[in-house]
């Protein structure tokens, strides 16, 4: 719609807008008129019509079996639309139109906004299946008129109400009609099952929605004052009721056709089961969340253990043994205690790599400083986890092999998000300047315990690629690229 608006009308970026608003809330009409809408706008030059917009309705059949979005009409093939535009008036008049041998009939409404008409509404009814109504279907098309007054008066849609209409209530899950003092003239059959739900043990028409609505919820003091308001229709909102066996969510709109409120429109929708599982969800959030916590609590014992039985060694070669698997106990115990934080399994690893960056930093000789470049951005549990442990040995084996005491260097840790929508891949180095490999190093059969850690993590459980080459000026780059899930943004 923005495309055909701006390439061919002379309307403002406001009066966009509104056109927007009005999409948003036009389902509406369309269910209650049980008929398509099309949004007509004259183009720059006045000589000719737009339609930028189109709607089909869920509660009949449809007039329109092609898509009329797009599609240019010269001014006066439709005098009806020349007479909305115009005159600012709903036309009405005129024989039903025959479009593959079926009747349709045709009216036009035009859209008000601040005294200008910017376009006109289309309503197309197909009368293929016409029939005597029911009362529900008089309850539609008399809200349907009313609606339509309003938006040729320029009163509807309501001003910052944009509408949700996958979240909000539509007609069919269920409509109350209510008189200007809040009283119920009609309740579909969808409006009272809901209402029963919740616990009502009686019919609705007849009675003050917002008073018997108020008597259904649990009581909440000075709140059940703002809920018989809501309840009553006086002022556009969506709202929920909870009440002992059910949820139900509300939606009023007033009805002022000619500026006078007559009444309001209740959209109403059983949302029980849905909050029931929005609440297991959440239950079970928790739940994972707390595992998480306790595995890294567990994990923090286990490291602390290790590193007691440390200093109870008289071996220096044990010791320093038991001190690295407290480092690789510690990397995996950082993931855990991020994913105890969040609501998915995913998590930011930047956060992770400086964490672990910090803690390895600790064995480094005093003059060796550590940084991160680029962004590893947000990866799976299952990839974090293992890649936290390979990010641990390759940094540890850096500070401990690249460097001597007294040497002074840099570990610079390099993350960049590649490959294809399709096949998004993690590259990340770790670049030192130090000594360098020793002639015939063989990073693919070295039998150095953290270098089969990595490549056994690397290439068998992450599924990506390890190398060890020598640094672009001196000491050591390592090389790793992995597969992994794309970003959600």
């Amino acid at each position: 719609m923005n495309d055909l608006v701006r390439q061919h009308t002379a309307l403002s970026d406001s009066d966009l807008e509104w056109l927007h608003l009005l999409v948003s809330e036009w389902q509406l009409l369309s269910d209650l008129s049980f008929a398509d809408l099309v949004l007509w706008v004259p183009t720059l030059d006045g000589t000719r019509y737009v339609s930028v917009a189109q709607m089909r309705p869920n509660t009949g059949p449809t007039s329109y079996q092609d898509d009329m979005v797009g599609h240019l009409v010269p001014r006066g093939r439709r005098p009806m639309l020349d007479s909305a535009l115009d005159e600012g008036r709903i036309v009405r008049e005129g024989d039903p139109e025959w479009r593959e041998e079926v009747p349709v009939r045709v009216e036009s409404i035009p859209v008000r906004r601040e005294g200008r008409v910017l376009g006109v509404i289309a309503r197309n009814t197909n009368l293929l299946t016409v029939r005597t109504p029911s009362r529900l279907e008089l309850t539609y098309l008399q809200s349907a008129s009313d609606l339509a007054q309003m938006i040729a008066a320029g009163s509807f849609p309501f001003p910052g109400q944009q509408v949700d209409m996958d979240a909000s209530p539509r007609a069919g899950d269920g409509l109350i009609r209510l008189d200007a003092d809040g009283v119920v003239q009609y309740a579909s059959p969808n409006a009272l099952s809901a209402y029963h739900r919740l616990g009502l043990a009686a019919d609705l028409v007849g009675h003050h929605l917002g008073r018997a609505t108020a008597e259904l919820a649990p009581a909440r003091g000075p709140v059940d004052e703002a809920l018989v308001k809501l309840a009553s229709g006086w002022a556009p909102r969506e709202f929920e009721v909870e009440g002992e066996d059910g949820v139900i969510q509300l939606r009023a709109i007033p009805l002022k056709p000619k500026g006078t409120h007559i009444g309001s429109l209740v959209l109403l929708r059983d949302v029980t089961e849905l909050r029931r599982r929005e609440r297991e969800l959440i239950t079970k959030d928790a739940t994972i969340r707390e595992i998480h916590h306790r595995v890294k609590n567990n994990l923090q014992t286990v490291a602390a253990l290790l590193r007691l039985q440390s200093r109870r060694m008289d071996s220096e070669q044990g010791r320093e043994a038991l001190n690295e698997a407290v480092r690789r106990v510690g990397s995996i115990a950082i993931v855990h205690e991020t994913l105890s934080q969040n609501l998915d399994e995913r998590v930011e690893f930047d956060e992770i790599a400086d964490r672990v960056l910090a803690m390895v930093a600790e064995i480094a000789p005093g003059a060796v400083t550590t940084r991160r470049t680029g962004r590893f951005g947000i990866l799976d549990a299952e990839v974090a986890t293992p890649l936290s442990m390979v990010l641990t040995e390759v940094l540890q084996n850096a500070l401990e092999h690249a460097f001597v005491p007294g040497d002074q260097g840099s570990v610079e840790v390099g993350a960049v998000r590649g490959g294809s929508r399709t096949e998004p891949r993690l590259l990340f180095t770790v670049q030192d300047n130090g000594r360098g490999l020793p002639d015939g190093f063989d990073p693919h059969r070295a039998g150095n315990l953290g270098l089969q850690i990595v490549r056994t993590l690397v290439e068998g459980e992450l599924g990506g690629k390890f190398d060890m080459v020598p640094g672009t000026e001196r000491g050591t780059q390592v090389i790793l690229d992995i597969p992994v899930r794309a970003e959600k943004h």
